[in-house]
């Protein structure tokens, strides 16, 4: 269950000027720590920096660094607090955050963030309309990490995130807003659930939802991702952090999805990918002539050819050949999660049958 302990504290909501109109939302950022000193150095300065509108504070909330995390963000002028231990997850961090934020508005921003300097303005701007409860954006298309690894990951979330603006069934707190009053009626994120980061903000979104509220993607929010990935956290973190707990999500709420990485283009494009991988092992066996796995990859390469554009425009045809190819591995294991929670739900319900009325935990 999420920590429904959440209390108010300060900030009124929704300030009437002297001529009758309405003050501007006035915006806490909360930005959830742990060990990332050197990401702080660039991204506490671009947040502390903002103007028109500034935010009324930026907290960070430390999760038990070692780094200094927490001196140096009080010695940038943030105002810090700590989440109560160390690496209780940024799901606990956030919500230690949105207790104490004084703003109409919460702003989560992830440590390794640099936002962009209209930041606030767009998101300000979103949400002057009342029945929006939440709003995010995406990372830009300009990751200062170099690497194969981080290029990808960084260029295909921004690739994502930029789908069509409207309104999204889900949520990200990477770079993403919520109305504090929302958060504190749906009791903030579940931390007893998510105590590594994972897919909290995704399940956020279910609950907010279910209260009436409104999410919608604006992807002119951006901001610049810092961070060095390598090949295999890439995997680990896609297979382990994000495809297994929504697959589950997605598996105790039918059609509650259909946006960003699970629509059903992607999902389409999932199945391409099986099949691609399926033609090389046939081929190999000599079950297939050699072209066929060809047309299938040039069918992929079609399907995915806005993504192909982004990669070639950003780092050339060589690394966006490279990407796509990496791209339908990202495919198999993804859909090799959806599979085994599939599985291990028929075993739960199996389990269930087997286990006579009125017994059990």
């Amino acid at each position: 269950m999420p920590e429904s302990a959440l209390r108010p504290c300060g900030g009124g909501a929704g300030d009437r000027l002297p001529g009758g109109g309405r003050a501007p939302l006035s915006v806490s950022v909360v930005v959830p720590v742990l060990d990332g000193r050197r990401y702080l150095e660039r991204s506490l300065p671009a947040l502390l920096a903002l103007r028109d509108p500034r935010p009324a504070e930026v907290i960070v909330v430390d999760d038990g660094s070692s780094d200094g995390s927490e001196r140096l963000a009080r010695e940038l002028g943030a105002r810090t607090l700590g989440s109560g231990g160390r690496a209780l997850g940024p799901a606990r961090a956030r919500n230690v955050g949105i207790e104490a934020a004084r703003g109409e508005v919460v702003l989560f921003v992830d440590a390794d963030v640099v936002v962009h300097t209209d930041v606030l303005t767009r998101v300000v701007a979103a949400l002057e309309d009342p029945a929006i409860a939440a709003v995010f954006g995406s990372y830009d298309d300009e990751p200062p990490q170099r690497g194969f690894a981080s290029q990808y990951m960084n260029l295909r979330h921004h690739h994502i995130h930029q789908q069509q603006a409207d309104d999204a069934p889900t949520f990200w707190a990477g770079l993403g807003a919520v109305r504090r009053s929302a958060l504190l009626e749906v009791g903030g994120f579940d931390a007893h659930a998510f105590r590594r980061p994972s897919v909290e903000d995704i399940e956020l979104a279910l609950r907010l939802r279910a209260a009436g509220g409104r999410i919608r993607r604006v992807p002119a929010i951006q901001g610049t991702h810092l961070k060095r990935w390598s090949l295999g956290e890439v995997i680990r973190t896609d297979f382990l952090r994000r495809a297994l707990p929504w697959s589950e999500l997605m598996l105790r709420h039918p059609g509650a999805f259909g946006d960003l990485n699970v629509a059903a283009a992607e999902r389409g494009k999932a199945a391409l990918a099986l099949v691609l991988a399926t033609a090389l092992i046939a081929t190999a066996a000599g079950w297939l002539p050699w072209w066929a796995p060809l047309a299938l990859l040039a069918a992929a390469v079609a399907a995915n050819a806005r993504l192909l554009g982004l990669f070639a425009r950003r780092n050339g045809l060589f690394f966006a050949l490279r990407a796509l190819l990496f791209h339908q591995l990202y495919y198999l294991y993804s859909s090799t999660a959806y599979a085994l929670s599939l599985l291990r739900g028929g075993r739960r319900r199996k389990a269930a049958r087997a286990t006579p009325s009125g017994t059990g935990s």
